[in-house]
């Protein structure tokens, strides 16, 4: 299913064109917002309870929407906590598939005027939300470590990013994984590798080493991996190194 992110239709439309829009908004919500209960949603977009729910059993029967128990009881009073709606990974499809093609199109447009050249350009630029992001944290001079704090940086622009811990080996740190459970350039990069390829490399020059993606979901894996080694910069010492080069 694809969503269009248009505002309710004017006047003189089909009803059946406006519930489709309110639908679209509905989805738009999960989408900005993340997970909310019916209620929630009511309210933020001033439905009315029923008419939420309607389209919310609608979007489910499409599997475009999913309930999920909430993480922790809320403070309700008697009765079980409301559950939370989300969009499932077909949802989010919706949203993006025609931004995918747009961009496909464009890349290869770029490609044929300007060369492959132009694209990887345009990758590295498109890169620069890492650095951006990294340098945002490190002035809150934050103790996390060099790959908590790319998730954060990824999970901000959509990536959904996590860090897992490595097993030691031998007795010795065997570094940290960057997993990103979703991409929101993956189809688009199944194409254009150079989107992958922009974002590896920045890491591992503002962490001032060399680190290796293990895994894309552009190429059919069920998630990102970027193996972190030991002893990367974290984003306090990048910090540094950036004004020791400008002093």
């Amino acid at each position: 299913m694809k969503f269009d992110e248009s505002t309710l239709p004017p006047n003189g439309h089909s009803a059946e064109t406006s519930e489709e829009s309110t639908r679209q908004r509905v989805a738009r919500a999960l989408l900005v917002d993340g997970p909310q209960t019916a209620a929630t949603l009511a309210k933020r977009l001033d439905l009315t309870p029923a008419a939420v729910r309607r389209h919310l059993d609608a979007l489910a029967e499409e599997e475009a929407v999913e309930q999920r128990e909430p993480r922790t009881a809320s403070t309700r009073g008697r009765g079980r906590p409301a559950k939370l709606f989300a969009l499932t990974d077909q949802g989010r499809d919706g949203f993006e598939k025609k931004y995918d093609d747009l961009a496909v199109e464009a890349l290869r447009f770029l490609s044929e005027v300007a060369g492959e050249e132009a694209v990887r350009e345009f990758a590295e630029r498109r890169a620069a939300f890492i650095k951006q992001g990294l340098d945002r944290i490190a002035a809150g001079e934050t103790d996390l470590s060099p790959a908590q704090v790319l998730a954060n940086v990824f999970t901000a622009n959509g990536y959904a990013a996590s860090v897992r811990e490595l097993p030691l080996i031998n007795g010795h740190d065997a570094g940290e994984q960057l997993c990103q459970q979703h991409c929101p350039v993956a189809h688009v990069a199944q194409e254009f590798p150079e989107l992958c390829e922009a974002e590896t490399e920045a890491i591992a020059k503002l962490l001032g080493t060399h680190v290796q993606r293990l895994a894309t979901i552009a190429h059919g894996d069920g998630v990102c991996t970027t193996h972190i080694p030991p002893g990367s910069s974290g984003p306090g010492e990048v910090s540094k190194k950036k004004e020791q080069v400008t002093t």
